[in-house]
């Protein structure tokens, strides 16, 4: 750990105490107005190519200072068309911007790491900016992301949303990196991304650019199924004090949680200080009694197997509900009890021996989550950046971006993240064509617990499960003597629950929370339910563009990073009670572009990686767009995308719902426990009376490879913008669990769940349409539908694919219209299918979802102020995207914004 820091301090130091000379600076003034004549206030004035820029002020005027002349600059702003204009000499210059037709004609650069009009990007890529956050009818700009299309989003609380693309949805896709400013957002430890948790606040949005399918090429392990790249504002081109204040209701005709207030306030402060310098800082804060997880169904579990099944507390004796926790502890009182008491009480060992037949398993009772979870889901985060120009074409900059609050997160168990504190911490120097950056993040999961485990220890806190006293004891006694008395058996059970219940903690009470509290705060690795995790990651990396010195044969990007992983949960998650674990990797990419006719662009990229546990793997890409005509573009690509198993699935040692032991595949915890082919069953062979030897092979990286054909192109008159694409995937070595047993049928029987690799061909396939169509008045209609699809697996093999068949959205939005086109507005009809949740959790249907989303916001130009009323879900139909995740119901808000826009 000791020498990490040490290296990371030594690396940011040598950026910061770089050395530059100083160029003799031409300084460039000049006004922007509209075709009009109008002063355009805000609007982006940047050397091409260059990181110098600055903003017009409130009378349209700028001055920038450059290095020599001549240079070109670039005029933009939202609303009107780009303009690129060349300055020979120090005269003032004067810009008219013309108003756009903004359809298809953002600039994007997550595609190729290259600016580039989002019309020629040679692969799929969505993106949204900040004037179309504020005129969207959601509540966060996670939310927007669901409307976008192909992507699903899993909600494991308010504050908690994972989004994914073309599959394997889940809370903490594993399989979509998020890269904030530059960073990857995953926290190190928990292994889920944290951007709806910590990162940027609305206000400090600038835009978000999202890659559906395949992207390790240029972005690195994990971009299976996408990519995602949140961007901030610069302070130099973004200036001035904001702040949005965002009120609202929820839980409304919810039965098991009263009508709630929502707030979310927002504040950012940005300044350039000279020509050199600037900052800003930004802060954000969510609080209100957060979504409910009550999904009651009877759920039949072993470890990370299981189905709804029929039944509930009151017809079933070993119901286990999904939402319902302490009653995972189940026992067999036929095995385990009856010979007991029968040995005490011989006359009835006749009587207890005609029941005998058939097992008969009872779950201890349980507590709904609200029981044992803080209904208050609060999440502060706080950033700032210092922005230095050491010359005209060098930036340095030092972020900070760190964020805490409650939460709750769906794994294996469902966690109540408390006073959870993750910070990202960045240095870097930006050259234009260069870069050189820096950052750590830094994890601390604070009192963080697993619910499950929680509420079973503090079932065996009230009343221990075995002994001649212990609640199964007086359970199974008191269901003899019904028994005995006549009565029917489902009766004599809920008789005999009545009475080992009996001065049971009621939720809520002193004696409940005396005992929740205790056992909460004490580590997993000693008997309680708190999990310790501060796990930490070191990132170096860099990029040089080429093509200056490359243009005659092609453009030239390379880039390479290296990262390290220091596991540190103290024994409660990871198999590190000796000592920290570190983990490396580092990896290096490169990639080609040139224009092969006038009219085929080609992109060859590759990146290699490497991890300390696993063989290097090497990632091609290739890409073709063909100009069919002005605007309209046919693009095709072939991919490929990898990850490396994730710290967890690498190192973890938990004790999960089920009695299971959850570890990771490094030979060194097989070792450990003594799990090897020839010592170990399947568990499915255990219970069919027929033990086999199971296979587990050594873990390795799992792959996919997709190919994919796309159109994009605007239409009739240039008012349509079409969107189109196909794919097909493949994935190789896709890692699963597989529960194992050790020691079958003996009283040191243990089941272990292992992760492995499966020898069988996981193919997915599918194809997006999106329709924008601009209509008279500055109003767009829009709407999109995809499908994605999974073929045949074997019986028993679990893919956790998790998509809807199909789905679809339709929308129409105004950002100006009215009386001097003040008034915005927008409204968005959402629809999924059906489909079948496979998670760790648990599995089940979930139903189809329809919402709809609308908003209506009135701007006053001179401050910069929208006032916005808006709700998500606006006619209140409760729905969950996964088993034993919240029911989603409506949020209603009111919005006030100071100098938004």
């Amino acid at each position: 750990m000791r020498k990490s820091t040490r290296f990371f301090a030594a690396f940011l130091a040598a950026i910061f105490f770089s050395l530059s000379s100083f160029a003799q600076n031409v300084r460039i003034t000049g006004k922007v107005t509209s075709t009009v004549g109008d002063n355009l206030s805000s609007v982006s004035v940047k050397v091409k190519n260059g990181i110098s820029g600055t903003t017009t002020d409130a009378s349209g005027r700028f001055s920038l200072d450059v290095p020599s002349l001549p240079v070109t600059l670039v005029i933009s702003s939202v609303g009107y068309d780009a303009q690129e204009l060349t300055v020979n000499s120090s005269s003032e210059v004067s810009v008219n911007l013309v108003p756009a037709n903004i359809i298809g004609q953002e600039v994007v650069v997550s595609a190729t790491r290259t600016p580039q009009r989002i019309l020629e990007a040679p692969v799929s890529i969505e993106r949204v900016t900040s004037a179309a956050v504020r005129n969207a009818p959601a509540a966060s700009y996670y939310d927007v992301l669901g409307n976008l299309k192909g992507v699903d989003l899993t909600t494991s609380s308010l504050t908690f949303q994972t989004p994914t693309t073309r599959g394997f949805a889940a809370s903490g896709n594993l399989r979509l990196n998020q890269i904030v400013d530059g960073m990857d957002n995953q926290a190190p430890g928990l292994n889920f991304s944290v951007g709806s948790v910590i990162g940027i606040s609305e206000l400090d949005l600038e835009s978000m650019e999202l890659l559906p399918g395949a992207s390790s090429a240029l972005y690195g392990p994990g971009g299976m199924n996408g990519t995602l790249l949140i961007n901030s504002k610069n302070p130099f081109r973004s200036q001035g004090l904001s702040f949005q204040v965002k009120q609202g209701i929820m839980h409304i005709s919810d039965g098991d949680r009263n009508v709630s207030p929502y707030y979310n306030w927002n504040f950012r402060w940005a300044k350039a200080i000279g020509k050199r310098f600037a900052f800003k800082i930004s802060t954000d804060l969510i609080k209100a009694n957060d979504w409910l997880a009550q999904d009651y169904r009877n759920y039949k579990r072993l470890g990370t197997t299981g189905n709804i099944a029929p039944g509930s507390r009151t017809t079933d004796p070993n119901y286990d509900g999904v939402n319902m926790y302490g009653d995972e502890t189940t026992v067999d009182i036929v095995k385990n009890v009856f010979p007991g008491i029968a040995a005490a009480a011989p006359f009835l060992a006749q009587y207890i021996n005609s029941l005998s037949g058939q097992p008969i398993n009872v779950s201890r009772t349980g507590y709904k989550e609200s029981d044992v979870v803080s209904p208050e889901t609060i999440n502060y985060k706080v950033s700032g950046a210092l922005h230095y120009k050491i010359t005209n074409n060098i930036e340095a900059i030092a972020a900070a971006y760190w964020g805490t609050g409650n939460t709750v997160y769906t794994g294996s168990d469902r966690y109540s993240l408390r006073n959870l504190r993750i910070g990202q911490y960045k240095l870097e120097l930006n050259g234009g064509k260069w870069y050189l950056r820096a950052y750590t993040t830094q994890e601390d999961a604070g009192e963080s617990y697993n619910a499950t485990v929680t509420t079973r220890l503090l079932n065996e806190a009230w009343l221990p499960s075995g002994g001649s006293t212990g609640w199964y004891a007086q359970y199974t006694q008191a269901y003899l003597a019904n028994k005995l008395a006549g009565m029917q058996d489902i009766d004599a059970h809920n008789a005999a629950r009545a009475v080992a219940d009996k001065n049971r903690p009621a939720a809520g009470s002193t004696q409940f929370q005396q005992l929740l509290e205790q056992i909460r705060g004490v580590p997993i690795s000693k008997g309680g339910g708190l999990f310790v995790d501060k796990t930490n990651l070191y990132n170096y990396e860099g990029q040089y563009n080429f093509s200056d010195m490359t243009k005659g044969f092609a453009d030239i990007l390379v880039g390479g990073n290296f990262k390290r992983y220091v596991l540190n949960s103290e024994g409660t998650l990871f198999a590190d009670s000796a000592g920290k674990i570190p983990i490396n990797e580092y990896g290096a990419y490169i990639q080609a572009s040139r224009n092969v006719t006038s009219v085929v662009r080609l992109t060859l990229s590759g990146r290699y990686d490497k991890n300390t546990n696993f063989d290097g793997r090497f990632t091609p890409r290739a890409t073709a767009t063909i100009k069919l005509s002005n605007n309209n573009n046919l693009r095709l690509s072939y991919q490929t995308a990898y990850r490396f198993p994730s710290t967890q699935q690498q190192w973890i040692n938990l004790n999960v719902g089920g009695g299971v032991q959850l570890i990771g595949g490094v030979q060194q915890l097989k070792d450990f426990y003594g799990i090897n082919n020839s010592s170990v069953y399947s568990l499915s062979s255990v219970q069919s009376g027929s033990p086999k030897n199971a296979t587990l092979n050594n873990l390795k990286p799992e792959s996919v490879t997709s190919y994919e054909v796309g159109y994009r192109g605007l239409n009739l008159g240039q008012k349509l913008l079409i969107d189109a694409y196909s794919y097909y995937g493949q994935y190789t070595d896709f890692i699963l669990r597989t529960l194992v047993v050790k020691n079958p049928g003996a009283a040191s029987q243990q089941i272990f769940s292992v992760p492995v690799n499966s020898s069988t061909k996981v193919n997915t396939y599918g194809f997006g349409l999106s329709l924008d169509y601009r209509l008279a008045g500055n109003f767009v209609a829009t709407g999109n539908y995809t499908r994605d699809a999974i073929d045949p697996v074997p019986a028993g093999f679990i893919s956790y694919f998790n998509a809807p068949s199909y789905r679809a959205s339709i929308g129409i939005a105004n950002s100006g219209f009215g009386f001097e086109k003040r008034f915005g507005m927008s409204l968005i009809y959402r629809w999924q299918d059906q489909f079948y949740f496979e998670g760790d959790f648990a599995n089940g249907q979930v139903n189809p979802i329809h919402t709809l989303d609308a908003q209506i916001s009135y701007k006053m130009p001179a401050t910069k102020t929208i006032f916005k009323l808006g709700a998500t879900n606006l006619l209140n139909q409760y729905y969950r995207n996964a088993p034993g995740n919240p029911s989603i119901g409506g949020l209603y808000y009111v919005s006030f914004g100071y100098n938004v826009f």
